[in-house]
Order: C-alpha cells, then structure tokens, then sequence
C-alpha cells in the first residue's frame, strides 16, 4: 500500500472537506454560543437558575403584605436566545454574504492535507500489516487501535491548519473591531506565530489529538465493520449503496463519540485574552467545568445537530470517493 495509501486518503479528504465546509462552519457558530458567559463564569455561581419568578405590574407598588419578599440574584448579564443550524446559516448569510460560509475554506484544505492524508494512509498500513495473512480478517479490537493511532499521529502534524480553520470560521460573529481578519491560512498561521509566538500554533492540541483518535478510531474501524458485515451477510454487494450505508453510520458512530472533545477544542482554540491579559481558560479541564458549570452538561453537545449533518455527509463523501479514487489507482 505505502504511498498509494495517503494519496488516495489525501484526496478523498480533500473534496469530502471542501464540499461540507459551510457545514462545518455553522457547526463552529453554534459551538461559540453563549461562551463569553462560560469564559467569564465565577467560581460561585449557581449551577440552576431560578425556575419561577413573580412579576408584579406595577413595579414601583409595595408587595402584598402576606408576601415574604426574596432576594434573587439576577445574572449581570443576559446570553443572547440560542438558535439552530439553519437560523446560524442565515443569519451568516445575511450578514456576511454567501462568501463567508466558506471563511476558511483554505485552512480547510491544508488540514485535510495534513491531518486526513496522515491518519487515511497510516490507518491502511497499520490495518493491512495487521491482518491475518491467512484469513485476510482482521478484528475490530486492531482497527479501532490503528485508529487511535492514526488519528494521534495525524492530528499531532495538522493542528496548525485546525487552530487557524477554527479562528478564520468563528472571525465573523466578533464586533468588526475585535475580529483578526485573517485573509489565508498562511496569513492566520504568520500572525499568530508573529504575535502569540510559535507554541500558540499547537493551542488545544492535546484536544485534537484526543478527538482525533476518537473520530479515526469510530469512523474507519465501524466502515470498515459494518461494510464487511454487510458483504458478509449478503444484504447488499460491493457498491455504491453498499459504501453509503457503512459510511453514514460510520458518520453517526463518529459524531456521538467525538462532539464533547470538539465543543471544548474549538473554545481553546478560539479564546482570545481579556481586558486583563488572562486567558478566559487555564485550559481544557477549565473550559468543560467552566461551560457546564454555565451552560448545564448538554452544553457539551452545542451544534451536534450540524456535526451529526457534516459528519454524515463528510463520512458519504470521503468513503465513495475513495472507493473511486481506489478503482482508479488500482493499476498503479
């Protein structure tokens, strides 16, 4: 396999990347929601809020005397209403015209270069010297290590490219004066090196390591299952409906296991100094206790919706092609 490996991977992650973009995108948006309350939230405050509160017309008449009066702390400020996939997409569309749902997009295209060609390419070598030379079978316990291991290693060398594609992705919702305005990947990845020093390049690093041996692990261990269990069984033959089927549960499988991590490695990678000059996170221990402590556990699950309808597509995508892009190749 060796090389022929990562170029196949390599492409097939390159037109599945591109073409779920905007998905990805509005994943990001929805992700950032309500963080400047989790990055700002102290120590002491409540987990619950309020659930029932008395509203007396007349706010300037004195309390009915049979009412004990209760002082309530009221939050100093109020997070603005949480909305779904397809309000973010238009208001993205809205406000920063049709171009911005592909902010990003070149950052897109060097971290599929890196960190998909890696992890695709690794994963067969390691899959294929693990499989039983007799049996040509290899058990789901070694795919889902090849996975983890590929996913660490690819992960490790694209980080760059995901710290600048989640910066450039989440620029447009800041105020015009607090946005980077970064104008290529190559641009984001020079500024930030320039004015936060190279370390700032490898930010939430041990957050995409994480997620990304979770992703691999789920994604190409369960295609490559469930589309053998298929052929196994004679549900369907190796084709088309065949490889959509593996890879949108693969897709499913995947975006379950992996949002947490993805939730907390883009607030890392987004966070930007206060007034202060601290850091709203020490880090990703800090951000998770901090966003669940503000916005309740499920937080943890913000923008699963568009993960579940990027990582499916994605999955689609990224496996028939490189079904394709195999049959091409097979003569070489």
């Amino acid at each position: 396999m060796g090389l022929k490996g990562f170029v196949e991977g390599g492409i097939a992650s390159i037109v599945a990347g591109c073409s779920t973009h905007p998905l990805d995108l509005i994943k990001v948006r929805m992700q950032l929601q309500g963080e400047p309350l989790a990055a700002s939230a102290p120590n002491h405050a409540p987990l619950l809020r309020p659930a029932l509160a008395f509203h007396y017309p007349n706010i300037g008449a004195a309390a009915p005397p049979t009412t004990t009066t209760m002082n309530i702390p009221i939050p100093a400020s109020i997070p603005p209403p949480k909305v779904g996939p397809v309000s973010v997409g238009i208001r993205i569309v809205k406000t920063e015209g049709v171009p911005a749902l592909f902010s990003g997009v070149s950052a897109t295209v060097l971290r599929q270069t890196l960190y998909s060609t890696t992890r695709m390419g690794l994963y067969e070598i390691l899959k294929n010297g693990w499989t039983d030379p007799e049996t040509k079978t290899i058990p789901l316990t070694k795919k889902i290590a090849a996975g983890l291991i590929a996913g660490g290693v690819g992960a490790a060398v694209g980080n760059p490219a995901d710290v600048a594609m989640v910066r450039m992705q989440a620029d447009g919702r800041l105020p015009a004066a607090q946005r980077r305005n970064y104008k290529s990947v190559v641009d984001a990845i020079g500024q930030m090196t320039r004015s936060e020093g190279v370390r700032s390049l490898w930010r939430g690093s041990s957050l995409t390591v994480n997620r990304a041996m979770i992703v691999t692990a789920s994604q190409l261990a369960s295609y490559d299952q469930i589309k053998e269990t298929i052929l196994e069984r004679g549900v369907m033959r190796d084709g088309l409906g065949t490889h959509v089927t593996a890879s949108f549960a693969a897709g499913f499988v995947a975006a379950v296991a992996s949002n947490p991590v993805d939730v907390i490695k883009t607030r890392v990678m987004n966070m930007k100094p206060g007034p202060d000059g601290e850091m709203p996170y020490r880090g990703a221990l800090d951000c998770a206790m901090k966003t669940v402590k503000a916005e309740g556990p499920f937080a943890l699950y913000k923008g699963f919706i568009p993960t579940i309808s990027r990582q499916g597509p994605f999955t689609v995508v990224l496996f028939v092609t490189l079904e394709q892009v195999r049959k091409l190749l097979k003569d070489f």
